[in-house]
């Protein structure tokens, strides 16, 4: 089980043990940039997907980013990010049955 979720201004999610307890937290890098609303999805290898937005607000539209981990939590590859949240939008991570991931916002 993973969860995700904000805390004054940055995103952040860790693995849960049934059993109790939690794993390692993992926080995207990069300057935060008011990031909100994470979303995550994994896909059949494992791998895990975060998305969230950033610098959004009150009646105020924002910024997409992204960043893929390993099923270890490591970072893969480079941060992405893209303009067009629309104002009191959001985001969606999801696993594709082909092992890829789709975001829908």
């Amino acid at each position: 089980v993973l969860a995700a979720w904000e805390t004054a201004g940055q995103v952040q999610w860790t693995r849960l043990d049934p059993k109790g307890g939690a794993g390692e937290l993992v926080v995207p890098g990069g300057t935060p940039n008011n990031r909100k609303h994470p979303s995550l999805a994994v896909n059949r290898d494992g791998n895990i997907l975060l998305v969230w937005t950033e610098g959004t607000g009150w009646n105020k539209g924002g910024g997409l980013a992204w960043q893929q981990y390993d099923r270890r939590g490591q970072a893969v590859g480079e941060r992405g990010s893209a303009p067009g949240i629309p104002t009191w939008g959001l985001a969606a991570a999801a696993a594709r049955p082909d092992g890829s991931f789709a975001i829908i916002y």
